[in-house]
């Protein structure tokens, strides 16, 4: 399926994207920047052995668009992996125009993307879209590139600046408005990194402007929902994260240690596909009790600006938001 817009400004970042990495760019050597190459975190053994059954021809285009490698393949993986039938289905679309797609509203746990929001010339559209097709609890769990500030328009204007995912960037400010407008919860920070451009001329351009790689987890939250904090108890039995759970930048649950979570969190996680892997401790009469005597760990304090984080993660300043909690339970009483 190929979506028409009539939008002429948006028709044409559409072609100059494609442009750009259907032509100019045939390999990642041929990025002229920092800001689309991976981090290099390592990549979990769980991950790296599926990625080893994944054919080589479809990992040598992971950079471009790559339908038809992917569809070619469709039958190798299947049953690579197991399976009697496809698991999967290709649709090609604009992910401002979901429902133009064919995806239907409702339909989906999980959208991961990234590194694309930013080629979007309709990033209000883009999680509009993506807030429409998510089932309630549902999650929008995605890296991308943000500014420190709103990018000019003639900086926008320049095709190998937005290519080179730098100026379509949001400000990272601009997200959090934007998710809450759409109807998604606070984004939550998981981590962030700075992009270094890597390149004189393009540095030249770009001034004063910093970029940072930041990733997010937007939930859509069922309305009426009840936010009240608790305590929770991670029970281990997610794949590969069997003895903690890293959340985001502020909660990573230990298995089987009681953890203090705040209303919004709380509410993610009884709401969404998490709600199986924790055991959740209610207040009582505005007292928090454990379960465990009293001893539970507090979340981290740390900054809600990705640029702050890096700050933090760097320095090793990150420490839980009032001490630990650890023996009287009247310490933790709200």
């Amino acid at each position: 399926l190929i979506v028409v817009h009539s939008n002429t400004a948006a028709a044409s970042v559409y072609n100059d994207v494609k442009e750009y990495y259907g032509k100019t760019l045939k390999k990642t050597s041929d990025l002229k920047s920092n800001a689309c190459v991976p981090s290099a975190k390592p990549v979990p053994a769980y991950v790296r052995k599926v990625i080893a059954e994944i054919h080589p021809d479809v990992v040598a285009n992971s950079l471009l668009v790559s339908l038809e490698v992917a569809r070619k393949y469709i039958d190798y993986h299947t049953q690579r992996f197991g399976y009697k039938k496809p698991n999967v289905n290709f649709v090609q679309g604009y992910i401002e125009a979901l429902a133009e797609a064919g995806l239907e509203e409702k339909s989906y746990d999980i959208i991961i993307s990234n590194c694309v929001v930013n080629l979007s010339p309709d990033k209000a559209s883009v999680l509009r879209e993506a807030y429409r097709v998510l089932k309630d609890g549902g999650e929008l769990y995605f890296s991308d590139v943000y500014s420190d500030a709103r990018i000019p328009e003639d900086l926008k204007a320049n095709k190998v600046l937005w290519g080179e995912c730098l100026s379509g960037a949001l400000w990272w400010e601009d997200l959090m408005r934007l998710a809450e407008e759409v109807g998604f919860c606070k984004p939550r920070l998981v981590t962030a990194s700075i992009i270094t451009v890597g390149n004189k001329e393009l540095e030249k351009l770009l001034g004063d402007y910093k970029f940072v790689s930041a990733t997010y987890r937007l939930f859509k939250i069922p309305k009426g929902s009840e936010k009240k904090s608790c305590l929770v108890m991670y029970n281990g039995e997610i794949t590969g994260l069997e003895e903690s759970f890293e959340f985001d930048a502020q909660y990573n649950f230990k298995v089987d240690k009681e953890m203090e979570v705040d209303d919004d969190v709380a509410s993610i996680l009884s709401s969404s596909r998490f709600s199986g892997e924790f055991t959740f401790q209610h207040q009582h009469s505005g007292l928090k009790t454990s379960s465990s005597g009293g001893c539970w760990d507090k979340p981290k304090a740390v900054s809600v600006n990705p640029f702050e984080l890096v700050q933090q993660l760097g320095s090793a300043s990150v420490t839980p938001s009032t001490g630990g909690c650890c023996g009287d339970q009247q310490a933790c009483c709200q």
